[in-house]
């Protein structure tokens, strides 16, 4: 049964994926504001409802390393698995507001959290704060697309579905992917266990990987439509949404211990991060083109293989 869940979790997650970029850029023209900021609020918010729930779940289950492995390897392979596979797949302009504003808040959110963790610990205090900068974020990145779009009169094409309509799909799409990463991730873990893995190991590679494949199915949906800005939106704002949302709400509920060997898994986060600005440059122009997907694709396989040698 757990290989028939694993392959019932990627379909569910497939098909979730397809109705939540159609819903999310129906929205978009309701309420005129860019499919880039629906990419990094309502779509990433959807898409990180897997992670949400497994490092929820671990720190109630006393499983300190992985609530933070998910939300770590979770990040890892969204920019260098799933970014990289969607670049591959097609070219992605870069949009110069993803280099000039959401990596670098993507970038503060991840020392904002190594600098917390230095300490050993996720506090109360920490997850308050954390908290508080998304909702920063969130309010600050709407504002900068309305100002953006009325500065260029911009002209919203015409909504697919209704506003009731987008907002229904919305919440049947995230549901599913829900239930799809459920499904995927307790049939993963599963036979993980029966090989022996270790509960960091699995955390960072088989757990973050079934929670980011909400993001690899709408990353890929969204090139394969052309909304490309909420390829490269949902994965710089789903990072961010796993940090400051995530993160936040789990320290809030309980204190997370951070172990050591952890640390060597958010220098890698550090390291990819700054790996996907060096390809999104220069600002303004860039492109992710197939070989920097193909960049991005090797850098995670050689972080799985390092993590499982280890």
């Amino acid at each position: 049964m757990d290989y028939f869940y694993l392959v019932l979790g990627f379909i569910v997650l497939l098909i979730s994926g397809d109705l939540l970029v159609k819903s999310g850029v129906a929205l978009a023209s309701h309420f005129r504001i860019s499919t880039l900021v629906i990419g990094v609020t309502v779509v990433s918010l959807g898409t990180s409802a897997p992670e949400l729930v497994v490092s929820v779940g671990a720190a109630m289950k006393d499983l300190p390393d992985m609530a933070i492995g998910n939300v770590v390897g979770s990040n890892i392979s969204n920019i260098a698995l799933v970014l990289g596979l969607t670049a591959v797949i097609i070219n992605i302009p870069v949009n110069k507001n993803s280099v000039r504003f959401d990596w670098p808040f993507m970038m503060f959110a991840s020392l904002v959290f190594y600098i917390f963790i230095l300490d050993g610990k996720l506090a109360f205090t920490e997850g308050l704060i954390f908290i508080s900068l998304l909702i920063v974020f969130v309010l600050w990145s709407v504002r900068q697309s309305r100002l953006e779009l009325s500065r260029i009169n911009h002209v919203f094409s015409k909504a697919r579905y209704t506003v009731s309509l987008s907002v229904l799909l919305l919440l049947v799409s995230t549901a599913g992917l829900y239930l799809g990463a459920t499904w995927l991730v307790e049939s993963a873990v599963s036979i993980a266990y029966r090989l022996g893995i270790s509960e960091r190991v699995i955390s960072v590679t088989i757990i973050a990987f079934g929670t980011s494949v909400p993001e690899l199915a709408t990353s890929v949906m969204a090139a394969v439509k052309k909304q490309l800005d909420i390829s490269i939106g949902n994965i710089i704002g789903s990072n961010i949404f796993n940090i400051f949302g995530i993160l936040g709400i789990t320290s809030l509920i309980k204190s997370i211990p951070v172990s050591m060997e952890m640390r060597y898994d958010i220098y890698w986060m550090l390291a990819i991060s700054v790996l996907l600005l060096l390809l999104m440059l220069p600002s303004g122009r860039a492109l992710l083109s197939r070989w920097k997907g193909a960049v991005l694709l090797t850098a995670y396989l050689s972080y799985i293989f390092l993590v499982f040698k280890s």
